[in-house]
C-alpha cells in the first residue's frame, strides 16, 4: 500500500471579498475586481458601477 503524507494547506472557510474599482481610459470606464473579473468598456461611467454592484451582489 503507497504511504500518503498529509501537508498543513490553508483552508479557504470564507473567499476573500470582491473588491471593485472603475479606471478612465480616454472615453471609456471600465469595472475590474481584485478576482479578475474585469466589466466591458462603457462611455458612461454610472454604467460601470452597475456593472461593478452587479458583479458584487450576490445572485
Amino acid at each position: 500500500m503507497a504511504r500518503v503524507t498529509v501537508v498543513d494547506v490553508p483552508q479557504e472557510d470564507d473567499p476573500p471579498p470582491h473588491t471593485t474599482t472603475t479606471t478612465e481610459q480616454g472615453p471609456f470606464c471600465t469595472a475590474r475586481c481584485t478576482c479578475g473579473w474585469r466589466g466591458p468598456a462603457r462611455r458612461a461611467r454610472s454604467q460601470a458601477r452597475k456593472d461593478a454592484q452587479t458583479h458584487t451582489d450576490p445572485a
